[in-house]
């Protein structure tokens, strides 16, 4: 016998070399296109379906319109289950479409933004979806970072940049970072910058902003990288006129987007609570069912032959009888489960979105920037939160401080508020 065993190596160490595409995308390196949206044209239907049915009443239903397709069973037609159900289906994935679009909107707008690399001896406009691992690029003050990067040098003296974190880690003061003396040397000499052929030998893609492990092999000699000589993406420049940056790892190999995992569907506490009452309401409708059922088969026991003439049974066995009725009143009394909830739920859901959207208090005008419901699934879990934790006061205050009250010498120098503020 001949055994064929298939390992899946897991990347151990990442080989990156400077201005040389071929070599690099031997390797297989993701690009730096993003992809945050659940959906495509082709697997909507199907992951969307299969979500829904994840619903108790969905499966419920779906269940009933296949006991009506029996006819020893059901007495009612198929399409009296089958439109609701519909309809229920529809309006669930047209809002889902929704949440879905705006997230492929959202991507293409990051994927396209323009950044300049260095292509062939000179600085080219490119888009972020078509830069690669191994591709030097120039970032200018105010610009996002564009993917991970080896910071080579910058305007600043002893080639310092400063970079804020805010969408990494809520940190809104500026951090530092310095790249090394051997490529500040490069500065913005173009023709220095298309001849560098350092390589570097890093750690795999991780989730880990605050570390960082690497070799930098450059004219011969080996220089220790770590994470002050990494500007990483998601982060912005700032008070620095430019700077270049060798690109290590791009678009789903950031620590960016490893930390933001893989999109899923989220369920609300109402949607685990509904889904509760439901199975309440199923045990009920059980009870009900099984009750009629009982009394069916004490009725086709005792009585149900004097009754032949007029009333042909399709069963002589009342057992089984009873069994066939126990499913005609579930399929007759199935009204008792609340399909509608749902489709209330998902309107009111929807409504609440726009009123977000909408909301003038939420309106930030120093950036012009609105309030924006991205997901129209989890509106109602704003509404339920009791405490708002946070890791010290300038995340709350954004490190404005205002003149509230002082004592000197004795003497009150300012209001005096009857409630207390405890920090901790």
């Amino acid at each position: 016998c001949f055994f064929i065993f298939v390992f899946s190596f897991a990347e151990l160490e990442r080989k990156i070399r400077a201005n040389d595409r071929e070599y690099n995308l031997s390797f297989k390196y993701a690009t730096n296109a993003i992809k945050t949206s659940k959906y495509n044209f082709f697997t909507f239907l199907p992951l969307n379906l299969f979500e829904q049915f994840q619903r108790i009443a969905n499966a419920y239903f779906l269940f009933l319109l296949v006991l009506q397709v029996i006819p020893q069973i059901s007495s009612l037609s198929w399409f009296t289950t089958v439109v609701p159900l519909i309809l229920v289906l529809t309006v669930t994935a047209a809002k889902d479409a929704t949440d879905d679009i705006n997230r492929h909107r959202s991507d293409n707008r990051v994927n396209n933004r323009k950044v300049q690399v260095l292509i062939d001896r000179k600085l080219r406009s490119e888009k972020w979806m078509n830069v690669q691992v191994g591709d030097i690029i120039k970032l200018e003050n105010n610009q996002f970072v564009t993917a991970d990067l080896l910071l080579l040098s910058s305007s600043e003296p002893l080639n310092l940049v400063y970079i804020e974190t805010a969408e990494l880690d809520g940190e809104t003061n500026l951090k530092v970072r310095q790249a090394l003396p051997v490529t500040g040397d490069l500065g913005d000499d173009i023709e220095k910058l298309a001849d560098f052929n350092g390589e570097v030998r890093c750690e795999p893609p991780n989730n880990r902003l605050d570390r960082f492990t690497g070799v930098l092999s450059f004219a011969g000699q080996k220089y220790s990288l770590d994470n002050e000589k990494i500007l990483l993406r998601g982060c912005t420049l700032r008070n620095t006129e430019w700077c270049f940056g060798l690109v290590l790892f791009g678009g789903p190999e950031t620590k960016l987007m490893q930390n933001c995992g893989k999109s899923t569907f989220k369920r609300t506490s109402i949607d685990r609570l509904m889904n509760i009452l439901v199975l309440f309401i199923f045990g009920f409708l059980a009870f009900m069912c099984s009750v009629l059922a009982i009394g069916n088969y004490i009725w086709e026991r005792n009585e149900g032959s004097q009754f032949t003439v007029f009333l042909p049974r399709l069963e002589d066995d009342p057992a089984f009888s009873s069994f066939l009725t126990f499913w005609s009143y579930v399929i007759i009394l199935n009204t008792v489960v609340p399909i509608s909830l749902y489709v209330s739920v998902e309107i009111i859901r929807l409504g609440n979105s726009f009123y977000i959207d909408w909301d003038r208090k939420m309106y930030y005008a120093r950036n012009d920037t609105p309030a924006e419901a991205r997901t129209t699934t989890l509106n109602e879990e704003l509404g339920q939160i009791k405490y708002v934790f946070s890791d010290k006061t300038g995340t709350l205050t954004q490190n404005i401080m205002i003149f509230n009250k002082c004592t000197i010498n004795g003497k009150c120098y300012g209001k005096s508020f009857s409630h207390k503020v405890f920090f901790s």
